[in-house]
């Protein structure tokens, strides 16, 4: 099963340390060496790298990591084949316009029959690849369609009320851990995946949250944060830890919204 790792920060950050201990992952110390990708925020614009190619061996990666970009929003992947074969099309993060923003998702997981279960021989947005993360994609842009159709931001709990509902959709068909950004909000989806005793369970993703006062300086395996002239506050979330402090399990189901480096308070559906 595939990884993700992804970032929230109030004032542009760089992702450097967890990008490269996620990195090691894609081939070295995981298996997840069928590609990778990043994708990350930039004045309202969205940069993307990625290859079919395993992450710990690839020069572009380790470039990417010695010369760091500083983002507010970042997401990655590192690609297990289960649908779709060996392509650049079919690595992740995928990216769509909707609405005059940059929309972005990364998935793990392995959704049965999708096509056929959400309709998307009736979506609005069509998949270039072949794999069920991005048909999830499709789908779940479709459904915010009509939201983001006028101008401007659509308020976040119209927003958070489609994506829980998407989310429960997909979990019936089953894994299906997701983060997804519209460059206003970072949404995470935490459900169950593969766990080191080959079992399918829950969690499927874990966050960690940073803050770090004016001046000051947190360094921690994984992250460091340097705050110069203002306070910085940082969120991130990983299929699994990527370094020995404190990281929290997301529960099963539960979808989480960060802006600007915190959580926000998610609204709870009935």
């Amino acid at each position: 099963m595939c990884e993700l790792f992804a970032m929230s920060a109030k004032v542009p950050s760089t992702v450097s340390l967890s990008l490269e201990e996620f990195s090691k992952h894609g081939g070295l110390t995981g298996h997840h060496k069928d590609g990778w990708g990043v994708a990350w925020y930039d004045e309202g614009d969205l940069h993307l790298r990625k290859e079919p190619f395993a992450a710990a061996h690839s020069d572009a990666m380790q470039t990417m990591i010695t010369n760091s970009f500083k983002c507010n929003v970042t997401l990655s992947h590192i690609r297990k084949a289960t649908q779709g074969e060996i392509a650049t099309r079919n690595c992740q993060p995928f990216i769509r316009e909707l609405g005059g923003h940059w929309h972005a998702l990364i998935h793990n997981g392995n959704l049965i029959d999708i096509r056929n279960a959400l309709r998307l021989q009736d979506a609005c947005f069509h998949s270039v690849g072949e794999t069920d993360s991005e048909y999830a994609f499709c789908a779940l842009l479709t459904r915010l369609r009509e939201v983001w159709s006028a101008s401007g931001i659509p308020p976040l709990e119209e927003r958070l009320t489609i994506i829980q509902r998407f989310a429960a959709e997909l979990r019936e068909l089953g894994p299906a851990n997701f983060l997804y950004s519209d460059g206003d909000a970072l949404f995470a989806h935490g459900h169950k995946r593969i766990q080191s005793d080959g079992h399918i369970s829950a969690p499927g993703l874990w966050r960690l949250q940073r803050h770090c006062t004016e001046g000051g300086i947190y360094s921690g395996q994984g992250l460091s944060i340097e705050a110069k002239g203002v306070d910085q506050d940082v969120v991130l979330f990983a299929s699994v830890p990527l370094s020995p402090e404190a990281w929290t399990p997301m529960i099963e189901g539960e979808v989480l919204v960060s802006r600007n480096g915190k959580l926000v308070t998610p609204m709870v559906l009935p």
